[in-house]
């Protein structure tokens, strides 16, 4: 990349989170001089995935030009995180949540929200990420309640969460997913009242509370059960299948519209910005289909795809422990669940507590966010 490589100058106005640059695949060559660039705007300049060793070939880079040299000193490399940062980092602001990065060979991002210990871990749905909960928290502290604290994780091979570990023949389907989130959840949340799961942040909350019960005290479960399967989830099939990438933003965005046609384009715009990555020659992907993220489950073939069968004995020792749930259904056709589905979800769990939104498909957290967060803080604060 060089110098002239398009760079968003305004994110952090917009969106409160910084311009930051995807090292993995970058030379030193190329960093560099984003990073002065950056630094020479007025903005954090910030590279993910970078190792040592090409963090000291980016500065040698710096140190050899003399227009640059005295930018050494403030150059840091973050071994844990494997950052590369240039300049001195923004204050914190707890209001606009912050991203926590973890390392323990890969990396998981969260979006920490507030200042007190988290009362609420937020799992989003396949293809989409942490952002997707960012009304519903708002809306949690709205009207007078107070700002709650929360933690809305990215899922592995979404948002800025490295892939996932590799899938082990015979496990019960997503606890790869489900380790993940459990180290996520003891370093930031480990007190948390409840976990709020939605499509396939649902099944892997299933599965979190099967493996991890100390870590999930309360469970709501968003538009999922164990029982979808390939033809309720068609029109989420279509769209995660489709192009990866985007000569245009426009044209994203119009793809976008077609298959979401409950929400607002400036929402979707918005969280396309949350959920895209623009490439060095303009296009764009969306995060979840770069390079090292493996395919969705809603990717691959129907014969390849595992049952998420085993989950429903899951939910039935969730029913024997006698601790609470709230499942809410989306009644629009978007929706991923039958009558079948809720009454079998009865039947595991009897106590469970079920909510029907009639303005809401298969999304609720962004068709119905506010009525989502009044049953969330009835139901868990």
């Amino acid at each position: 990349m060089s110098e002239q490589a398009r760079l968003d100058l305004q994110r952090r106005q917009r969106l409160g989170m910084v311009e930051a640059i995807w090292g993995e695949h970058k030379t030193a060559a190329q960093i560099a001089p984003i990073l002065v660039r950056l630094q020479a705007s007025g903005e954090p300049a910030l590279a993910t995935r970078v190792d040592e060793a090409k963090a000291a070939a980016v500065a040698e880079l710096l140190a050899a030009d003399p227009a640059t040299a005295p930018l050494l000193p403030q150059l840091q490399h973050h071994p844990e995180a494997r950052g590369l940062s240039l300049g001195d980092p923004l204050p914190p602001r707890p209001e606009l949540g912050q991203v926590m990065v973890l390392s323990g060979g890969r990396s998981m991002s969260a979006l920490v929200w507030g200042t007190g210990s988290p009362q609420v871990v937020f799992l989003h749905g396949g293809a989409q990420n942490a952002h997707t909960w960012d009304t519903v928290v708002l809306a949690l502290g709205a009207h007078g309640h107070g700002p709650v604290s929360a933690v809305c994780v990215d899922l592995p091979g979404h948002g800025h969460s490295d892939s996932a570990a590799p899938y082990a023949e015979g496990a019960t389907p997503l606890s790869q997913n489900a380790d993940d989130i459990a180290m996520v959840v003891r370093a930031l949340a480990p007190d948390a009242r409840c976990v709020v799961g939605m499509s396939l942040g649902g099944l892997t909350s299933i599965a979190l509370s099967q493996r991890y019960p100390d870590l999930v005290r309360r469970l709501v479960l968003i538009d999922i059960t164990p029982g979808v399967n390939q033809e309720k989830t068609k029109q989420i099939t279509d769209f995660v299948n489709g192009p990866a990438t985007f000569p245009s933003f426009d044209e994203l965005l119009a793809r976008t519209m077609q298959f979401n046609p409950t929400r607002s384009e400036s929402s979707l715009r918005r969280g396309i910005l949350h959920n895209a990555l623009q490439m060095d020659d303009g296009s764009w992907v969306w995060r979840y289909r770069r390079e090292d993220a493996p395919p969705l489950p809603e990717m691959r073939e129907a014969t390849e795809r595992p049952s998420m069968n085993p989950l429903w004995d899951a939910l039935s020792e969730w029913g024997a422990s006698g601790k609470q749930m709230m499942f809410v259904r989306g009644m629009r056709p978007q929706s991923v669940v039958s009558d079948d589905d809720e009454a079998e979800l009865l039947r595991r769990v009897p106590g469970a507590r079920v909510e029907h939104i009639a303005e809401a498909g298969h999304s609720v957290q962004g068709d119905t966010p506010l009525e989502l967060a009044e049953l969330i803080r009835d139901f868990a604060l």
